[in-house]
């Protein structure tokens, strides 16, 4: 694919990532459609309305441990143990001063008492309990509403529903939930290079594997993902394509095609067909991206080159769906000021975008490139771990520079 502007590494008729990514932002409007959805159906997708407390969680005082339930008035002397309770079996008599109960944790603390002593500050002969310590009142208990009061928001719209928030929406008793239809994202790569995975390579052909890259990542965002397959070299192809999926998706992504070699031909389907935003940026790798918007779709149209292909996805596609699918902002993924372990190569004009590795040293977490940077080589963004995001005007950096880092996989 023919590279633009390949020996200036500042283009003046370029945006900037940060000009590009207000654009695509500012013009990427939510979502309002929105479904019901069985609670353990609904992992991943975005909540459509604020959820509160219908009533105060805990709904009774209970034991944060072990032990026994007492009056702290009565002062440090032994208890005559008298019952017990259990998570889901409360004591149902009253206690006298000078008594206790069992007690174990998450169980109901009757109203006659107002502290529990951990077991193992305490020592059992019989019915009779004694302290090593000092009581404190209040003491390992859980109050009334301490997690969620009556009323309190649980959750705001907006908030993708991972494994900790479906616990949230579970304690609220909720069986079923209101979340955003799923975005519909359409995609498909070109070139008459490209062939499928299993045929045999002749002379000149690749396997298409920005395709296959690029439906994991919209899998991982949680989209219905629609695989229009690869198109070859062919303009009237592209634009009828093009043209059905303005219709019914409502996000577009293609990879190749966008930079100005005889058969290139997305900038110029896009400026026929729809509305061109700008088709070029300062950013390595990815400086040849097409945005815009086809029919009633948004337009990514990505560069050809794999590693530009999942690196302005990264970049630019990931934020631009998260806020069309209903996410609360921020949409970008978050940066960390690490220090780098090895001196970096870079000329000044162009936001770069390089691919690194965590290293955990005795100073703490540092970070450092992988080797292969060019951006042809997937097996170096595969080793990667982060970008390493060096501004458009930085030079060459000292090994010890400390620099912004973007975190590629989060915890479950």
């Amino acid at each position: 694919m023919a590279a633009c502007c390949e020996n200036n590494e500042h283009d003046p008729k370029a945006k900037s990532v940060e000009e590009a990514l207000e654009i695509i932002l500012d013009t990427s409007a939510p979502l309002q459609d929105s479904e019901w959805l069985p609670l353990d159906a609904a992992l991943d997708r975005i909540l459509a309305r604020d959820q509160r407390a219908s009533s105060p969680i805990p709904a009774w005082p209970n034991s944060a441990m072990d032990g026994y339930a007492l009056r702290a008035a009565d002062g440090d002397v032994p208890r005559t143990v008298v019952g017990s309770s259990f998570a889901g079996h409360p004591f149902a008599g009253s206690i006298a001063s000078g008594e206790a109960i069992r007690i174990m944790t998450g169980a109901i603390v009757p109203a006659d008492c107002d502290t529990v002593v951990p077991q193992e500050q305490t020592e059992r002969a019989g019915d009779t309990v004694r302290f090593i310590s000092a009581i404190r009142a209040g003491a390992n208990i859980r109050g009334v509403g301490e997690d969620l009061a009556p009323g309190e928001l649980a959750l705001a719209a907006g908030t993708q529903l991972r494994p900790s928030q479906i616990g949230v929406l579970a304690s609220l008793g909720l069986s079923e939930i209101e979340v955003f239809r799923r975005l519909r994202v359409a995609f498909f790569s070109t070139g008459d290079e490209l062939q499928p995975l299993g045929r045999e390579l002749r002379a000149g052909e690749i396997y298409d594997s920005n395709r296959h890259s690029l439906l994991a990542l919209l899998r991982r965002l949680g989209v219905e993902a629609i695989d229009l397959g690869r198109l070859p070299d062919d303009p009237e192809r592209i634009g009828n394509t093009l043209r059905h999926a303005g219709e019914s998706a409502d996000v577009i992504i293609t990879s190749g095609g966008v930079s100005v070699g005889e058969a290139d031909y997305i900038a110029e389907l896009l400026q026929r067909q729809g509305t061109v935003q700008f088709w070029k940026m300062n950013m390595k790798p990815g400086r040849p991206l097409a945005y815009g918007r086809i029919g009633q779709a948004d337009f990514f149209g990505l560069p050809g080159n794999p590693v530009s292909t999942i690196v302005t996805f990264y970049q630019f596609v990931a934020p631009a769906l998260r806020k069309r699918m209903g996410c609360r902002a921020p949409w970008t993924a978050p940066r960390l000021r690490l220090p780098c372990a090895i001196a970096l190569k870079k000329k000044p004009g162009r936001t770069d975008f390089q691919r690194g590795q965590l290293l955990q040293t005795a100073e703490g977490l540092q970070v450092v490139p992988v080797k292969a940077q060019s951006s042809h080589i997937l097996t170096g963004m595969a080793q990667a771990e982060c970008f390493l995001i060096l501004p458009a005007d930085a030079g060459d950096l000292p090994a010890g520079s400390i620099v912004d880092v973007q975190l590629l996989e989060g915890m479950v």
